[in-house]
């Protein structure tokens, strides 16, 4: 696990869906229970089901209307809202993400939370899991018009809140975003090695990547 230089970090910047949160939900309900459902509703095989929404997935992969649900309800003629209420029980913490987020706060950091998740996806979570409190801001990419893998996306950041990318940390469980992040300057970067509690430790590439939360903490 890295040794984080906190006295040169000004800035955390967090990720939510497979960072702070387990990714089991999200994986569970793209890949089961939505097709399932798309199955059912639709009057398909899930079979089927399956053929006509992987091309879906994979021609939208990256792109903003990958995240928003209003492209998918639309697109696939369901309310996706409404089927992720049918799983939220499946929410959760990823384990001491809670705690690493008190000792951030304690240490005066400045905390902000930035998501590609639709602001509906954002809702139901806080919902569930009470985050909010610590962050100075709760930032969708929706709010901007560009994912986080999008350049775009990094300059809007800076002109919003004006952060210092040198001095500043940043944990996200996409390697794509993370290496946008990084040509964007910023300096530290962490990856997550189990976003998905269910799936197991990943290969994170050329990244560091955070197993515990609370060896982060140690010399914080």
């Amino acid at each position: 696990m890295p040794s984080l230089p906190w006295s040169d970090i000004d800035t955390v910047l967090l990720d939510m869906d497979g960072t702070l949160l387990d990714l089991h939900f999200d994986n569970h309900f793209w890949l089961e229970h939505l097709p399932q459902r798309y199955a059912e509703l639709h009057g398909v095989s899930r079979a089927m089901a399956e053929m006509e929404l992987q091309p879906l997935f994979e021609r939208h992969a990256g792109q903003l209307q990958w995240y928003c649900l209003d492209f998918w309800s639309a697109e696939l003629k369901l309310s996706v809202r409404e089927l992720k209420q049918e799983t939220a029980h499946l929410i959760a913490l990823r384990p001491d993400a809670d705690t690493f987020l008190e000792a951030l706060k304690r240490a005066g950091k400045r905390v902000i939370m930035i998501t590609n998740a639709h602001r509906d996806s954002l809702s139901l979570k806080l919902e569930r899991i009470e985050l909010a409190p610590y962050f100075e801001r709760l930032i969708s990419s929706h709010d901007y018009g560009y994912p986080k893998e999008n350049p775009q996306f990094w300059d809007a950041l800076q002109a919003d809140i004006g952060f210092e990318p040198a001095r500043s940390l940043f944990i996200d469980d996409t390697l794509p975003i993370l290496r946008s992040a990084r040509d964007f300057g910023v300096a530290h970067l962490l990856a997550v090695k189990e976003p998905d509690s269910r799936k197991g430790p990943r290969d994170t590439a050329e990244f560091a990547a955070v197993e515990d939360y609370r060896s982060l903490i140690a010399n914080l």
